[in-house]
């Protein structure tokens, strides 16, 4: 679930944002993504498309606006800074695919990735939207959610509260075969400077090198990894 500011009409145009960002919309989709009324949805997007925050295309649909990026641009993200002085070390003591996970509402973002120079590998770009429902990227990042999240998600999971409880306590997940098939994968908690869970750390890579328990080979690598991004944080 997104926080609230206490500016609804703040909170409204970034509800609008996040809409667009899952895909294009007319003012239908737009209205039933947001469950606002058409009037109050098609004023915000007109209003962002003059900041440039929204576009249409050549069908009409909204679409994210070049401003977006003009201001990622300049962001300064500690998360990824961060993750650009660990993960080439990751990836060169397990030579599989890495990546740095984000949670946003009720799906991971992928804000950090790193692929093997060689070999098959688990592809995941930077950006991309992945489901909650499945994965050690995905249990690590909902272990550590809110209740209220947490109630909202697991009904469409692969895994139970029961998981949850069990990665809390050891500290690390695994997957084999559940985002994708003959895909496996481990996952660690990263820790804010508060000691507060805002990412998840992976190594993924095909079954067949990895193993269905990938964690007894590599959760120890991970948890290396996820302190050294603490510490940068």
């Amino acid at each position: 679930m997104r926080q609230h500011s206490g500016i609804g009409v703040l909170d409204k145009a970034v509800a609008v944002l996040h809409a667009v960002a899952e895909g294009p919309c007319n003012l239908s989709e737009l209205c039933n993504k947001t469950g606002m009324p058409r009037a109050t949805a098609h004023r915000l997007a007109v209003g962002l498309e003059v900041h440039r925050l929204l576009a249409r295309d050549a069908d009409g649909l909204w679409r994210p606006g070049p401003a977006l990026s003009e201001l990622a641009a300049s962001a300064n993200d500690t998360l990824v800074d961060a993750a650009g002085a660990v993960l080439p070390r990751l990836r060169e003591i397990t030579g599989e695919s890495v990546q740095l996970y984000r949670r946003e509402g009720s799906i991971r973002v992928c804000v950090a990735s790193m692929e093997p120079p060689t070999g098959l590998r688990d592809t995941v770009l930077v950006g991309a939207r992945l489901p909650m429902t499945a994965g050690s990227g995905a249990k690590v990042l909902l272990a550590w959610a809110d209740t209220a999240t947490q109630r909202m998600i697991l009904p469409e999971t692969t895994f139970s509260e029961r998981t949850l409880l069990e990665i809390r306590r050891r500290g690390w997940a695994q997957s084999a075969g559940e985002r994708e098939p003959g895909v496996a994968s481990v996952s660690a908690p990263v820790r804010d400077s508060s000691g507060n869970v805002i990412a998840a750390v992976s190594v993924s890579g095909p079954i067949d090198r990895m193993g269905r328990r990938p964690g007894a080979r590599w959760a120890a690598d991970l948890l290396a990894a996820a302190e050294a991004l603490h510490k940068r944080l």
